[in-house]
């Protein structure tokens, strides 16, 4: 065998190789997706968003299809969120300013009926205002913290499972998802989500309504306690 020929056949028998690991490759990214490592989950919303049905989301398994006017099967800004939030199976610690969106407080009670352990921290002033979802969302047995402070507490970021934030301008108002200029970013990357973790403990911790009672009477005057236990004693014969 002349050199010339030996080095066409090592030629093709590169080529051939070459060919063959790429579609191994191919093969393997089509049958087995998800084992393919992209990184950290990252993805950015913008509204406001067009209107479309979240029926599916809620009853994924139901034989009968929504007799609603809106579109169906789309998928929008909004129904990405609520999915990221139905999402949760072990936590959900949601901080938000102002919350009145009937559609995200069906996904909170939705997940609480599954059992899944949720915390609520939002603003005082602002669960008094009409058609807040906060009275409905404790009266459903979920534990909600108001933050009285004398400022607002603005944010507007949610935990899911403990490693995968929610976070942006959005407050979970309808004027907020259909009408203002708004943005959300999701992402599990750990340097980001843990800050918020850290910031949602703090707050939770401040506004324990057990720490404020305590601090409250450690605040009044001595004169003032003493004339409350002296109260007690007259009322109940101590």
């Amino acid at each position: 065998m002349s050199v010339v020929q030996m080095v066409k056949i090592v030629g093709l028998g590169a080529v051939a190789l070459t060919l063959s690991v790429e579609w191994l490759g191919w093969l393997f990214c089509r049958l087995w997706p998800r084992k393919i490592s992209r990184g950290p989950l990252k993805e950015v919303f913008f509204f406001p968003t067009e209107v479309a049905c979240t029926e599916r989301l809620f009853t994924p398994n139901s034989p009968f299809p929504c007799p609603c006017p809106l579109p169906h099967n789309i998928n929008t800004s909004f129904t990405r969120l609520l999915v990221h939030i139905l999402s949760a199976s072990s936590s959900l610690d949601l901080c938000v300013f102002a919350f009145t969106n009937l559609d995200l407080s069906r996904a909170v009670l939705a997940l609480h009926t599954r059992g899944i352990p949720i915390r609520i921290l939002t603003d005082m002033d602002y669960t008094l205002i009409t058609g807040s979802q906060i009275g409905a969302i404790r009266r459903a047995g979920i534990c909600v913290r108001c933050d009285s402070g004398a400022v607002h507490m603005h944010h507007k970021f949610a935990v899911v499972d403990g490693r995968r934030l929610i976070t942006g301008s959005l407050n979970w108002t309808l004027t907020a998802i259909q009408s203002n200029k708004e943005n959300i970013l999701v992402t599990e990357e750990p340097d980001l989500v843990l800050p918020f973790i850290s910031e949602f403990q703090r707050l939770w911790d401040v506004n324990d309504p057990a720490r404020r009672h305590l601090l409250s009477i450690a605040e009044k005057p001595a004169s003032t306690i003493e004339r409350q236990r002296n109260t007690e004693k007259c009322l109940y014969g101590q």
